[in-house]
């Protein structure tokens, strides 16, 4: 039987709810909505460690942040690590290539890719002069390589003077072809037109924004900038004087403080997002173009969330919604099963990923692997067999947390600090009120809290001794040696 081609699309910071088909009332995203509409769309997906580094981790080897040790984002530490979500692939005789972002050290690291065209965006750890030549981004980094080679050795990833963690916005001051979102499509339809056609293929398109700087180009910040936006999300836990304290600053985790440019950072970001919508679409157009989009398993997902000044906050990190909560939907082609559009309930997460596709492409799951493969949910419409999701992020400030997320309610406890929040999602989606002391949700805090507690037991950091849980630790469990 011909194996499945593999498409793994993956876009950074991109929040679950901004999908037009999640009824988001704002963002337009016509051709994600038509691949989850033929296909599947899993409505309660997660990051559970909500930053760049630690979610690609878990994406690249199907394992928890326990497994992989990776808690928190931390810059140059080496990837070193068996059974690859690619070096599977590869194993089985596919042609395998990653185009745009990996977030891997050092730098240039295959991870069992065959080929890599490599963009991770504006990383401070590699544009330094205290490391070595190869590693810094002029050298290594092949958008930015291709940049400079179409304009002059000047142009670079921020000249439109956003910064990349910041939510000052400004349209992309070059072509719009030029734009490393473009660019990354652009490389993917050369893989797909120029690939060895005796073999299967697993490509992995991954896609820079929505993550900042916030820089689509004009014609995209021109379907939101002048337009009516939803306000971001408040509640009555919400601690707004750290955002009058702190939301000056550019990249401040708190917010912004001016309207005016909270508003324009969410019409860059909703631009960012149809932006990368469309160079999808011509991604699928050259599938169907080659006649294998009956082919090919499509599956599209981000590494974590964006706040977006919900709650007061931004950027990601945090327990919440928004920072944890990411799209997941695929195309299954005809090979493997002629499906109706579903929406699937309950909790999966990145680690699911690769024995996912490991099972659906007939291959072998190795044993490192401790997420789970939805194949049956997908083609049997059995439940996602995770009652619940351990999820947290170590962070300066006291902002270290743990979560427990199910599919009707989460609880949070801030390992520092001590504190604990609780959340009704079926009754509040938007984490509008902390239900912590209310008294019909009592019992329901101490058995999430049991298992967190049980979650913890034996961690390094002395979190828990199996019968309750211990504050003022700071997290430990990350690979410490330095490249």
């Amino acid at each position: 039987m011909k194996k499945a081609n593999v498409l793994l699309l993956m876009c950074d910071q991109f929040r679950g709810d901004c999908l037009s088909i999640a009824h988001h009332p704002d963002v337009k995203t016509p051709y994600l909505d038509s691949l989850a509409n033929d296909g599947v769309l899993f409505e309660q997906a997660y990051s559970a460690c909500p930053s760049c580094i630690p979610a690609r981790a878990a994406l690249l080897t199907g394992r928890s942040q326990r497994a992989h040790r990776r808690v928190g984002y931390e810059d140059n530490i080496p990837w070193e690590y068996e059974h690859y979500l690619a070096e599977e692939f590869s194993n089985a005789g596919y042609q395998t290539q990653c185009i745009g972002k990996m977030h891997v050290h050092p730098p240039r690291l295959l991870c069992g890719f065959q080929g890599l065209k490599l963009h991770d965006g504006y990383l401070g750890c590699y544009r330094g002069n205290d490391i070595p030549h190869w590693m810094h981004q002029e050298v290594c980094d092949d958008y930015l390589f291709d940049l400079q080679n179409s304009l002059d050795r000047h142009a670079d990833v921020n000249a439109s003077g956003a910064e990349c963690n910041s939510w000052v916005t400004h349209p992309w001051i070059y072509e719009e072809r030029l734009h490393p979102t473009n660019w990354c499509a652009d490389n993917s339809i050369r893989f797909l037109k120029t690939r060895d056609r005796s073999k299967p293929f697993f490509l992995m398109s991954s896609f820079v924004r929505p993550h900042q700087p916030l820089d689509p180009p004009p014609a995209y910040y021109a379907m939101y900038k002048d337009k009516q936006l939803r306000e971001p999300t408040k509640g009555d836990w919400d601690d707004e004087a750290m955002t009058k304290q702190y939301g000056f600053t550019s990249d401040s985790i708190y917010g912004c403080n001016d309207a005016a440019m909270r508003h324009d950072a969410m019409a860059g970001y909703y631009a960012s997002i149809t932006h990368v919508d469309h160079q999808i679409g011509r991604i699928l157009s050259a599938l169907r173009e080659e006649g294998m989009y009956e082919d090919t398993i499509i599956l599209f997902v981000s590494d974590h969330g964006e706040m977006l000044f919900d709650h007061s906050l931004w950027r990601k990190v945090f327990p919440y919604e928004g920072s944890t909560h990411i799209p997941f939907l695929m195309h299954i082609g005809k090979n493997i099963a002629d499906l109706l559009p579903k929406r699937i309930r309950g909790i999966c997460e990145l680690r699911d990923i690769m024995p996912t596709l490991l099972a659906l492409c007939d291959l072998p799951i190795p044993e490192t692997v401790d997420g789970l493969s939805l194949y049956d949910t997908i083609l049997h419409d059995t439940e996602i067999k995770r009652s619940y999701l351990h999820g947290e992020h170590s962070f300066h400030s006291g902002f270290s947390n743990h979560y427990i997320v199910t599919p009707t309610d989460k609880y949070i406890w801030y390992s520092e600090t001590g504190r604990e929040q609780y959340f009704h999602l079926a009754n509040d989606p938007n984490e509008t009120h902390d239900a912590l002391h209310d008294v019909q949700y009592q019992q329901r805090i101490e058995q999430l809290r049991k298992y967190l507690i049980a979650e913890l037991k034996d961690r390094e950091e002395g979190y828990s001794d199996g019968s309750r849980l211990f504050s003022g630790k700071c997290a430990k469990t990350i690979l410490q040696q330095k490249y």
